[in-house]
């Protein structure tokens, strides 16, 4: 991999101030000080220098890293021998449920969106919520899975005492933990592809967003009320066609790569306040 030592730009690092400065302000709201964040930086930049910047055929040393870094040797030594922080957890087995129910076809009504379904597997057979449970953990049983999800009003059970997924379950209520894990998956993916595509290194990634100001609130929320169901239709969409190809591929040797869409919406009555603290 090449690098590059020129001085970063002016644009460039008006760019990096701007997505910089909602993460810091997060920091400071969670009561992570400067130090303790310098302390991830170093390791980050220890980290990738080690192991996506080496020569070919050439071990990688402690030097080198403090050429490409500019951290201290002693403390690209130190940061070299210690462990690396693992992995954040997984994605829960409720989200992977979700994810399952709404776009596998088997649980999907004829229209789209999810079917309501027979809590047993002797009642409805795979199309059942019992079956879902086991299409994707049979470890645990579907019982307790469906007690705790009535009890989180993830799911109610209908007149007809068929298992209903409700729709604000489409966003599942995540623990801090998981809310914190898809954080950083979802910011990461975005964050790689808007850099990637900056590299002109290979052929763009999709990376668009529209923006208007000067709007009422009222306008807001009706281009929340739109974006959510557009949003949401083009999710589902993505997801039920992403799952039967994986269905497809997964037991193939070519099946190696991943994929994540994302969408957001965002407003603000505050007119660009990081490109105004700059001016």
């Amino acid at each position: 991999m090449q690098t590059n030592s020129t001085t970063p730009t002016k644009n460039l690092i008006k760019a990096l101030k701007k997505i910089l400065r909602p993460l810091i302000n997060f920091l400071i709201y969670k009561g992570i000080t400067y130090p303790a964040f310098n302390e991830i930086i170093k390791e980050l930049f220890v980290d990738i220098a080690e192991t996506e910047f080496k020569l070919e055929a050439k071990q990688q040393t402690d030097s080198r890293i403090n050429l490409l870094t500019g951290i201290h040797r002693k403390d690209v030594k130190r940061l070299r021998n210690q462990q690396i922080s693992g992995e954040l957890t997984t994605p829960s087995l409720s989200a992977l449920l979700i994810s399952r129910w709404l776009g596998d076809l088997t649980y999907c009504e004829d229209q789209g969106g999810p079917s309501a379904l027979p809590r047993l597997i002797k009642q409805g057979g795979d199309k059942s919520f019992e079956g879902l449970v086991r299409s994707v953990n049979k470890d645990i049983r579907s019982r307790a899975i469906l007690d705790e999800w009535l009890n989180m009003k993830v799911v109610y059970i209908d007149k007809n005492n068929l298992v209903c997924l409700n729709r604000s379950a489409f966003i599942p209520q995540q623990d801090d933990q998981e809310k914190t894990w898809f954080f950083g998956e979802n910011c990461h993916d975005h964050l790689a592809a808007a850099l990637d595509n900056l590299k002109n290194e290979a052929p763009a990634f999709f990376e668009r967003a529209v923006y208007y100001d000067q709007l009422s609130i009222e306008s807001v929320e009706e281009l929340t009320a739109l974006s959510e169901k557009l949003g949401m239709e083009t999710l589902l969409k993505i997801n039920s066609h992403a799952l039967a190809l994986q269905n497809k591929d997964k037991s193939t040797e070519k099946a190696v790569n991943r994929m994540r869409l994302g969408l957001y919406f965002y407003h603000t009555d505050k007119q660009n306040p990081s490109i105004q603290a700059e001016e």
